[in-house]
């Protein structure tokens, strides 16, 4: 799937299908192959799935922020001169997009937020991160899911890898001290985008009363639960989350 990486100018991203657009962003330490499953059931149902790749390892230090991220995405949508979005985000993913909803509301037409941080400060992880061990790094990788055999060898790599160079570390600790300051339990009682909360019941990285704090506070949100299921349902559970997820857009036409 990662073959067909397209560039133009500062962005890389996925594109395919046609249809209504949809903008899957990743989190913090999720590839773009994390998406595979959803990324193949919308574009075949009338959806153009679109997956940029996020700035965070090549922005300026100081410029590693939530709030940039969010800007950048936004820098993408002109780019792509597209309108009324979709946006779907994970961990990470899914704080940029409640950021960008806030900061740019005529653009986006529906918000799904999946083990978002956000609201709750250890979602970047805590005890972090021991560089060089690779067993810690692996046991980290599992605990993110409720199955740790989700956490493949190439997850662990990929893992393995950022944390052990210095320049992603302190990247990813940058970005994780942002998400702490960019909170948004202030802001998403005045933001009335229709929002799909999909959540594992077993996330132990944004545990489930996350999910229920974001229900609560977004006006206009529905909250769903999958079970036997960690931090990245649209992984570990990719036909119930698309299931979920497609029953949702029908239901409210988007």
């Amino acid at each position: 799937m990662l073959k067909n990486v397209k560039k133009e100018g500062k962005f890389s991203y996925l594109e395919t299908g046609e249809g209504q657009p949809i903008i899957i962003l990743h989190g913090l330490m999720g590839g773009l192959s994390n998406f595979e499953g959803v990324t193949h059931f919308f574009s075949k149902k009338g959806y153009k799935v679109l997956i940029p790749e996020l700035p965070i390892y090549s922005m300026p230090l100081l410029k590693t922020t939530v709030k940039n991220l969010a800007k950048f995405l936004e820098q993408f949508i002109e780019h792509k001169e597209l309108d009324n979005v979709i946006l779907l985000g994970n961990s990470l993913g899914g704080h940029i997009g409640l950021l960008h909803t806030k900061l740019f509301p005529e653009k986006v037409k529906s918000l799904v937020i999946t083990g978002s941080s956000g609201l709750y400060e250890s979602a970047m992880g805590d005890g972090y991160p021991k560089r060089g061990d690779y067993e810690f790094i692996k046991q980290k990788s599992e605990d993110v899911f409720y199955d740790p055999k989700v956490a493949t060898k190439e997850i662990v790599d990929e893992v393995f890898e950022t944390v052990n160079d210095r320049s992603k570390l302190i990247k990813t600790l940058a970005i994780a001290k942002s998400a702490i300051r960019h909170n948004m339990a202030n802001d998403l009682p005045n933001m009335h985008t229709p929002t799909c909360i999909i959540w594992g019941k077993n996330d132990s990285v944004t545990p489930p009363n996350v999910a229920e704090e974001f229900h609560e506070l977004l006006p206009d949100s529905d909250l769903f639960w999958i079970d036997k299921c960690g931090h990245a349902p649209m992984m570990e559970h990719p036909i119930t989350f698309n299931e979920i997820l497609d029953h949702w857009l029908t239901k409210r036409g988007f």
